[in-house]
């Protein structure tokens, strides 16, 4: 739960919340006028799945596009696709890094507290401690 609030946070943080929703309503949008407007394209699950057959670049050719604007909405599509696709990777990149960081900020706060009892530890865990402290160095 905590690492769905953290994706929820960058998320809204950057902006790309509103981007991949746009996105989705475009593409809805896209099918709906594109299922309107075709003549060969009979549903509106048709529509959609030319939509994702567009934007996805898999181009299976089941289904195509005649009309001037079919054909210039399938363009539109494709380069806010490619621009959403981007976007949303670089969320993902962000989100592991920062799952990654407080691993490591978690570990360092553990070594720093058995740094404040040094005294405290057996001879054994101050030895643990040390080749702790080495193989981060390395």
């Amino acid at each position: 739960m905590k690492r769905l609030r953290l994706l929820g946070r960058i998320l809204k943080s950057t902006g790309a919340d509103k981007v991949i929703m746009g996105f989705v309503v475009f593409v809805l949008l896209c099918a709906l006028v594109i299922w309107v407007r075709e003549p060969d394209i009979k549903t509106y699950g048709d529509a959609l799945w030319y939509c994702f057959t567009a934007l996805s670049t898999i181009g299976f050719g089941d289904v195509v596009v005649r009309t001037p604007l079919s054909r210039a909405l399938t363009m539109i599509l494709s380069v806010y696709a490619a621009a959403t696709l981007a976007i949303f990777t670089a969320v993902v990149v962000n989100y592991f890094q920062q799952v990654i960081s407080q691993g490591h900020k978690g570990e360092l706060e553990a070594f720093l507290e058995q740094l404040e009892r040094l005294p405290e530890l057996s001879r054994e865990e101050q030895e643990a401690l040390a080749r702790k402290a080495r193989e981060w160095r390395k």
